[in-house]
């Protein structure tokens, strides 16, 4: 791909001359250079995107799955998120090459994808784009939805230690809509490459003091499952997914870069940031679960001490610095809406309105873990695990092929059972806990 602009859509609407195209699939043309974001400001992207509630629950997966069963298993999915990050952005980079086009957005990607493979596929592009955005706006705004609960219940942890009475968790939710539609409205990636900067430094200075309470009188292994039930498994699954799948943001981040090749390959802005977030989730849960055991918490700063002064301020701290990061990912949500609501209405009304739906849902569903475990599961299950070999599947079926014995066709379709089977599981676990949790 050529050098990307500094705004970022998943859609694009000018019409390209390139005869391969169907005329209902629009692209965009090549345009004027602009300046894009560097390496160094990609990585603080792509670092902020997949950091947040996700590492602080990672204690909570580590009790779903066991010690030892946790870390192998933590690695397993972080090599697959990344893998499956490659094929997509490979593909697009493959898309943009064949069409001669400067970028691609997510939904585009899938849906010329499905052009590109056999005669069969070719009728089920719209109907394959439109899931994909389906999935990947309710992967987005889940995740907004995450971070507005643990903020409230961080604020009611807090006041309720110091108050005299104790508050509803949702009555904070409410004190947030003012903060987050003053901060959210920012309609280019550079304008909030400052917010992000802020919220990563905040969120892992916490994030690292708070290892001072962690490793502080750490009990024997011996003391902690190795491997737990594997009825346990999907919260683990979830969990995990949610806390290291950033592949919702992943597009406008590439396509922000004056470098777009630097994204992928050896070393690569992708395997530098995933080698970096993989280490910090296992030594989080791993170290997190071997502290707290059986007691450990949705979100790991809700074990710290509230009457110490220390590990009150790190909950201020990292809260302010989750809430800075709900910036970014509602960012990519109004980008995904941009060319397929926003032309219709009024962008700041369409950014006001889905700030309070993710108040409201955030509002009905205010248990953090089983939330976790449903957004990775469904969405990010979708989005990240299922149509990235999908794609290249289609990409690759034609030229240059799938490669001897069709290694390429086996070696995709496993991965797409492992998303069906997380999707599935997940799913339906982290529903009969919202229905437990209701009943009681």
């Amino acid at each position: 791909m050529t050098t990307k602009s500094d705004r970022v859509s998943y859609h694009d609407d000018n019409k390209t001359d390139t005869p391969a195209v169907p005329e209902k699939i629009p692209l965009l043309l090549p345009t004027i250079k602009q300046a894009g974001i560097g390496d160094i400001e990609t990585l603080v992207h792509l670092l902020k995107s997949s950091l947040g509630t996700g590492i602080l629950a990672m204690p909570m997966a580590f009790k779903n799955a066991g010690l030892i069963f946790g870390l192998l298993g933590t690695f397993f999915i972080g090599y697959i998120c990344t893998y499956c990050v490659h094929m997509f952005v490979k593909c697009a980079q493959i898309l943009c090459e064949r069409k001669t086009i400067q970028k691609i957005g997510f939904q585009k990607v899938v849906e010329l994808s499905f052009l590109e493979g056999p005669k069969a596929t070719t009728k089920f592009s719209t109907a394959a784009g439109k899931t994909v955005m389906a999935a990947l706006l309710m992967e987005l705004l889940g995740c907004c939805c995450a971070y507005v609960v643990f903020v409230a219940k961080s604020m009611k942890q807090l006041v309720d230690h110091y108050g005299g009475h104790e508050m509803d968790v949702r009555f904070y939710m409410l004190l947030l809509v003012p903060c987050l539609i003053t901060t959210n409205m920012g309609k280019s990636l550079r304008f909030i490459t400052p917010i992000s900067v802020i919220s990563n430094s905040l969120f892992m200075g916490g994030v690292g003091v708070s290892y001072y309470y962690i490793f502080d009188d750490l009990p024997s292994v011996r003391e902690r499952p190795w491997a737990v039930s594997w009825h346990h498994w999907p919260k683990f699954f979830g969990t995990a997914i949610f806390a290291m799948e950033g592949i919702g943001t992943i597009m406008p981040i590439e396509n922000s870069m004056k470098t777009p090749k630097h994204f992928i390959g050896c070393p690569g802005v992708l395997n530098i940031g995933m080698i970096i977030l993989v280490t910090l989730y296992s030594i989080t849960g791993f170290f997190g679960f071997l502290k707290y055991g059986a007691a450990t918490d949705d979100s790991i700063t809700f074990n710290l001490p509230t009457g110490a002064p220390l590990a009150q301020v790190l909950k201020i701290v990292i809260a302010l610095g989750i809430f800075l990061s709900y910036s970014l990912l509602f960012f990519a949500s109004i980008d995904l809406l941009r060319d397929n609501v926003l032309q219709r209405y009024a962008e700041n009304s369409i950014r006001i309105w889905l700030i309070v739906l993710t108040v409201v849902i955030a509002a009905l569903f205010p248990n953090l873990g089983p939330f976790l475990t449903l957004v990775g599961a469904l969405s990010l299950s979708i989005v990240g695990l299922i149509f990235p070999p999908i794609c290249e599947v289609l990409v690759y079926w034609h030229s240059p092929g799938l490669g001897r014995f069709n290694w390429r066709l086996w070696k995709n379709i496993l991965i797409v059972c492992f998303g069906i089977v997380g999707l599935i599981t997940g799913t339906m676990t982290s529903i009969s806990e919202f229905a437990r949790a209701y009943r009681r």
